[in-house]
């Protein structure tokens, strides 16, 4: 598959994976390029899927599973590692995961928005820990930015009150 590139998108990203033959010998398993998935058209997020483990540790022997048309959602117990492509202007709506996020922007830059109103502008090289708050993410530059995510189940937050914190999804609970 050839990578694609155009203005207002960022090459689709090479993957190259390793395991062991019956021997145990380390081999290469996979080496090619994974197409991003844009379920928002061609103007919002696009995401690359690049391993997801449905639990923690997670299986060397375990097949590589097929993500590429899939919204990454970390699994109850589990991890996600992907990308998402914000096209210039474009938003992610308010929502919360059950997860530790770690971000890294690869390029560009991203506003997290809090529902408190507060902002953060996160440039190229720089990280993100989110930890199940309630965010958005808007691109208000005309570049692309790229983020490097790996997203860690966690339990639900629980304040001091009893009131437990659900997932959101884009502003909807599940």
């Amino acid at each position: 598959m050839a990578s694609s590139t155009t203005i207002n998108q960022l090459p689709d990203i090479r993957v190259v994976t390793t395991g062991h033959n019956a021997d145990g010998t380390s081999v290469f398993t996979f080496d090619n390029t994974l197409e991003q998935f844009a379920p928002f058209g061609p103007n919002g997020s696009r995401f690359t899927n690049i391993h997801m483990a449905a639990s923690v540790p997670a299986s060397n022997t375990a097949p590589f599973p097929e993500l590429s048309k899939v919204l990454p959602r970390c699994p109850p117990g589990g991890v996600v590692f992907c990308t998402t492509d914000f096209m210039p202007g474009a938003s992610a709506p308010m929502h919360r995961t059950l997860s530790v996020d770690y971000a890294v922007v690869l390029s560009g830059e991203i506003v997290l928005a809090l529902d408190n109103g507060e902002e953060k502008t996160i440039k190229t090289g720089e990280v993100m820990v989110q930890r199940g708050a309630n965010h958005a993410w808007h691109n208000r530059t005309k570049e692309v930015c790229r983020v490097l995510v790996v997203m860690v189940s966690t339990e639900k937050i629980v304040l001091e009150n009893g009131t437990v914190l659900e997932e959101t999804v884009f502003g909807k609970k599940p």
